[in-house]
């Protein structure tokens, strides 16, 4: 499935890289394309769109998510 996180405190390239890594490290087959300009993470996964959630939370971004 697709998902479309809104991550909120993205302001840069390492804010970028910190959400994908936390991504990835919640699901390693995980495709993800970050845009920083709406602050939006895009997501296919197998994984229950909450865990990943999760990850980005833990990581220190507030975030929510819709289902695409």
């Amino acid at each position: 499935m697709t998902y479309e996180f809104d991550v909120e405190n993205m302001t840069c390239g390492h804010c970028r890289g910190t959400v994908e890594k936390a991504i990835k490290a919640a699901d390693p087959a995980a495709v993800a394309t970050i845009d920083l300009a709406s602050k939006k993470a895009t997501v296919q996964t197998s994984l229950d769109p909450a865990v990943i959630r999760d990850a980005i939370r833990n990581a220190g971004y507030p975030v929510s998510y819709v289902k695409l």
